[in-house]
């Protein structure tokens, strides 16, 4: 093949992914929109009385009263029997649970990146990176009494390493946690 067809064969696959990726940013939104414009309508017809909103109205507590009931009724039982399914699938278990455990710390009941730092990565040039006190107690797996745990995201994405350094490397900051990873994950364009 030639430079050419290659050229335009890579060109197509690239926008078909992207067509992709914008119909599953679209779809979702779309079509919850129309199913809920549509149920408006007909509860609308069925209610006897010509109060304008009242199918809005309805439509928004029938919604939050089924995620009220469906959350108590089927997520819970549904999410304690998913996690006992994956816990006995070897591999499986490990990508969950630290998913699992990653996202609870971002946005769950257990939020663990709440105590933003600044670490000294290198003294002689002044050299900071920004990030998060995960542990303490590195105890348990063996490290030093000295040492902490400090989670470093990267910017522009949600991923970052871990890193152990002593603690006395480690400053805090008096800033709030979510001004601190706005910053570091908008690679410092965003103010604090």
């Amino acid at each position: 093949m030639n430079r050419k067809h290659l050229l335009l064969r890579r060109i197509g696959r690239k926008t078909g992914n992207y067509f992709l990726q914008g119909l599953l940013l679209i779809a979702p939104l779309s079509i919850t929109l129309y199913v809920v414009y549509r149920v408006i309508r007909y509860v609308d017809g069925l209610v006897p009385l010509h109060i304008p909103g009242l199918g809005l109205l309805l439509v928004l507590a029938g919604i939050t009263l089924t995620g009220f009931v469906g959350s108590f009724l089927i997520r819970t039982p549904l999410s304690r029997w998913l996690n006992r399914l994956l816990d006995r699938i070897p591999l499986f278990k490990i990508l969950y649970s630290a998913l699992n455990d990653l996202m609870s710390a971002f946005v769950g009941q257990k939020k663990k990146f709440t105590r933003p730092v600044r670490v000294l990565m290198n003294r002689e040039n002044r050299v900071y990176k920004l990030g998060f006190i995960t542990e303490e107690d590195l105890g348990p797996i063996g490290m030093g009494e000295d040492l902490v745990a400090v989670y470093l995201p990267h910017s522009y994405n949600f991923s970052g390493n871990l890193f152990v350094v002593p603690a006395t490397h480690v400053e805090p900051l008096q800033v709030p946690a979510s001004e601190v990873m706005k910053f570091i994950v908008s690679g410092g364009v965003t103010k604090v």
